[in-house]
């Protein structure tokens, strides 16, 4: 900038030519600052070559960092459609072993009521069985006590008449009462 702003001075002080715009100038001033133009420049070059390569260098860092960037946001997208995947997978596995375990109780609860079913069966063979020994018990027992009373009818009154057995101990027979309502040899 200095350097044109030098170049505008040596122009505007030039002297007119009349009825032209031309301008007549002073040749040294010219020159040298032509001279100190060509130092110059390289110099400008060199400077504009370096900020040139210096923002090549932060294009290029710029470009790496958004390669990783990008990079590293399809690795995360690799990684979130991966667990996302994993996720889904896990999901299904386990609504699958919900419906297994749901299946296996159905079929254990099942396996359990045929068996208790089978069990309860046995045993109301075995109570009908036990219910029958027990009313032949009592049919038996009511049969010989209408046997045992038919017989007492026969013996005389009691011990006042005749006296005491020899060798005999008075027991339940000599003692007997009819079973009432509430007898469990009654009951049915």
């Amino acid at each position: 900038m200095f350097f044109v702003e030098r170049l505008e001075s040596v122009i505007a002080n030039g002297r007119k030519l009349p009825l032209t715009t031309s301008v007549v100038v002073d040749q040294a001033a010219a020159l040298d600052l032509i001279d100190e133009l060509r130092h110059a420049i390289p110099e400008e070059v060199q400077s504009a070559r370096r900020i040139s390569a210096e923002g090549e260098r932060i294009i290029e860092r710029a470009q790496r960092e958004a390669e990783d960037v990008i990079a590293r946001a399809q690795e995360q997208a690799a990684f979130l459609i991966e667990e996302r995947e994993l996720t889904r997978a896990a999901q299904e596995e386990s609504v699958r072993i919900l419906e297994q375990a749901e299946a296996d109780g159905e079929e254990v609860k099942r396996g359990a009521d045929e068996y208790a079913a089978s069990i309860l069966i046995g045993l109301e063979g075995e109570v009908v069985r036990t219910l029958q020994g027990i009313k032949r018990g009592i049919q038996l027992l009511d049969e010989r006590r209408s046997q045992l009373r038919g017989a007492l009818e026969e013996v005389p009154a009691g011990p006042d008449e005749y006296g005491p057995i020899e060798g005999h101990e008075p027991g339940p027979v000599d003692a007997w009462e009819e079973p009432g309502p509430e007898s469990p040899a009654r009951r049915r």
